[in-house]
C-alpha cells in the first residue's frame, strides 16, 4: 500500500486499522486527527493535526504528501465528502470511507450492495448537523460516488462489536441482565448483523490492497435475533432479562430495531475474504464483558 493516511484513528476498530497495519510491515502510516485523544500504537506512526470542519486544515493534510491510500472514518456529511473530493484530487490513489448498514432502509432482508446505489441518490448540501447519521452517511457515498475524480470505496459496515467498544452497546445488555434492570425493545424477533471491532480493521486492511471499488458490504456470517441475543447473555450470566415495549429512553435498547437489518456479503466473499462466524465469537465476548 505504501503511504496510507487515516483520517480519525485514535479509537476503536480505527487503531486497530492502525496496528493491523503496521503489523503487515509494508506502509508508512500517518494518522491525521484533531489531536484530542492520545493514542499508543504498536510502531512508529506520523501525526497530523487536522480540523475537519476546516477546508483549509483539511486541504493541508491532503496535500501534504501524495497518498496510496486514505482511509476515512470521520465523514458523516456531504460536504464533509465534497471537500475531501476536491482536497485530494491528485494526491490519492485509493479513498476508502467508512460506511454503515444504516444507509439501508428496513424491510427487505438480506441487503445487498445494490438496495442503496448512490451513484443516482439526490446529492444534497449540509453539514453533519443538518442529516440523521444514516441519511449524512448516505449523501457522504453520493458526494464521493458523483463527484470525486479517484476510485473510492465504501464499506458499510453493521454495528461493531467488542471489547474495547467505547460506546458499551453490548455492555449495556449484559449489565442490564446481569442487574436485572429493564431493556426496551420493540420487536424481539428483529435480526441483525455484527462484527467485531478485530474483524472491521481487518477487513479495511484487506480491502486496500484490492482493487475493488464501489459500496461493499462486510460483516460476519450469520445473524442473530435481539431475543436470541438476550436469551445467550441469560444463559451465559444466569439471569433472566427484564424486557420492555414501553420504556424510557434511557431504558431503550441500542440493538432496538423495528425489523430484520442483514447484510449479504457476496461481493466481499466472491473477491476472496473470508468473514469470521458470529456464533463462534459471541459467546465468548459476552463472557469477557460479564467478567469485566
Amino acid at each position: 500500500m505504501g503511504k496510507v493516511l487515516i483520517l480519525g484513528g485514535t479509537r476503536y476498530f480505527g487503531k486497530r486499522l492502525v496496528n493491523q497495519l503496521l503489523k503487515n510491515g509494508n506502509h508508512q502510516v500517518t494518522v491525521a486527527t484533531r489531536g484530542l485523544t492520545k493514542a499508543e500504537f504498536d510502531g512508529p506512526v506520523d501525526h497530523l493535526i487536522m480540523n475537519r470542519n476546516e477546508e483549509s486544515s483539511l486541504v493541508e493534510t491532503a496535500r501534504s504528501g501524495y497518498w496510496d491510500l486514505v482511509f476515512d472514518n470521520i465523514c458523516y456529511s456531504p460536504d464533509e465528502a465534497l471537500a475531501a473530493a476536491t482536497a485530494f484530487d491528485g494526491y490519492v490513489g485509493k479513498y476508502i470511507l467508512t460506511s454503515t448498514l444504516s444507509v439501508y432502509d428496513f424491510g427487505k432482508s438480506p441487503l445487498v450492495e445494490s438496495d442503496f446505489d448512490p451513484c443516482v441518490y439526490d446529492l444534497k448540501r449540509g453539514g453533519r448537523n443538518d442529516f440523521s447519521y444514516g441519511e449524512g452517511k448516505r449523501q457522504a457515498e453520493s458526494a464521493f460516488f458523483q463527484k470525486a475524480n479517484f476510485p473510492v470505496s465504501a464499506i458499510r459496515i453493521p454495528i461493531v462489536l467488542g471489547p474495547d467498544d467505547y460506546t458499551r452497546r453490548l455492555h449495556f445488555h449484559v449489565e442490564r441482565v446481569m442487574h436485572g434492570t429493564p431493556i426496551g425493545i420493540p420487536n424481539l424477533e428483529a435480526e441483525m448483523s455484527y462484527i467485531t471491532s478485530e474483524e472491521a480493521a481487518d477487513f479495511m486492511q484487506w480491502l486496500g490492497g484490492t482493487s475493488l471499488t464501489g459500496p461493499i458490504n462486510a460483516c460476519s456470517n450469520g445473524s442473530i435475533a435481539i431475543g436470541g441475543l438476550l436469551e445467550m447473555i441469560e444463559s451465559i450470566v444466569g439471569k433472566k432479562a427484564v424486557v420492555t415495549e414501553n420504556s424510557k429512553q434511557e431504558d431503550e435498547s441500542p440493538f432496538g430495531v423495528p425489523a430484520s437489518w442483514i447484510m449479504d456479503t457476496a461481493k466481499a466473499q466472491a473477491a476472496g475474504y473470508n468473514f469470521t462466524t458470529l456464533s463462534d465469537w459471541l459467546p465468548h465476548l459476552i463472557s469477557q464483558i460479564a467478567e469485566g
